[in-house]
C-alpha cells in the first residue's frame, strides 16, 4: 500500500514556497533520473554522499524512509540555492528478512537469484520530498511484493549473460527482460520497483503546486 505523510507547515506565499523551488534530483542513479524525466519537468541533479550502513536492528522500511531523508537533505546542501525542492529516494530488497544489497558481480547475481528462485520477495522504496529552507515536507514509502517463478541455473545463467543487472537490488531489472523471471508482481506503484514511485511523486509535488500534466 502507498504510504505518504504531508508535514504540515505555516508560510506565506513568498519567493521561497515549494511551489516556485527548483526542483532537484538526489542521486546518481539513471534509473531514478529517467522515471523523473517521464514528468516533462526541468530539474537538476546532485550526488549526496551519505553512509548507507543500517543501524543496529533497523527495520527494513524505517532503513529506507531514513536514507531517503539523508539523501534529500545533504541534496538540498548541495543546491546553490534556498528554494530547492530536493527529491530523495532509496530502495532495499529483503529475503526471509535480511536485506540484500545490489551484487556487483556475476557471481553475486546468480546467488542472489538462486536464493530468490520460487519464493515472494519484497522491495521497499522511501521517497522524500525536502525544501532546501523549510526542511522535510512530504515522505512515504512504498512496498512490491515480487514473486519468483522456479529458476533453473541455466536460465539465470542466461539471464545475467544477456542483462547483468549488477547495480540493480536482486540482480534483475524488472522494467526490461528481468520481468521474465516472475510468477507474479504486486504493487500499487510499478515505477516503485524500478527505484522511484512516482504515482506517489507527482502526488507530492502537486500538493506544493507544481503542474503535472
Amino acid at each position: 500500500m502507498l504510504e505518504c505523510v504531508v508535514l504540515i507547515y505555516n508560510t506565506a506565499m513568498t519567493d521561497t514556497h515549494p511551489s516556485t523551488a527548483r526542483l532537484v534530483l538526489a542521486s546518481s542513479s539513471p534509473y531514478r533520473k529517467k522515471l523523473l524525466q517521464r514528468l516533462q519537468l526541468n530539474f537538476q541533479t546532485v550526488v549526496p554522499d551519505i553512509d548507507e550502513t543500517p543501524q543496529l536492528d533497523e527495520p527494513p522500511v524505517d532503513y529506507v524512509k531514513r536514507l531517503s531523508r539523508e539523501k534529500a537533505r545533504v541534496g538540498a546542501e548541495l543546491t546553490s540555492t534556498d528554494n530547492a525542492l530536493v527529491i530523495g529516494s532509496d530502495q532495499t530488497l529483503v529475503l526471509d528478512g535480511e536485506i540484500l544489497g545490489k551484487p556487483g558481480t556475476v557471481d553475486k547475481a546468480h546467488s542472489m537469484l538462486s536464493r530468490c528462485s520460487g519464493k515472494s520477495v519484497f522491495f521497499y522504496c522511501g521517497y522524500c520530498l525536502w525544501h532546501s529552507q523549510q526542511g522535510e515536507l512530504v515522505t512515504g514509502m512504498v512496498p512490491t511484493e515480487v514473486c519468483f517463478r522456479e529458476l533453473s541455473s541455466a536460465e539465470i545463467n542466461r539471464y545475467i549473460e544477456r542483462e547483468p543487472a549488477l547495480d540493480c537490488a536482486g540482480a534483475f531489472k524488472s522494467e526490461s527482460l528481468g520481468i521474465s523471471l516472475f510468477s507474479a508482481l504486486r504493487s500499487d506503484d510499478p515505477t516503485a520497483l524500478i527505484g522511484l514511485p512516482m504515482i506517489a511523486i507527482t502526488m507530492a509535488l502537486r500538493t506544493f503546486g507544481l503542474q503535472i500534466p
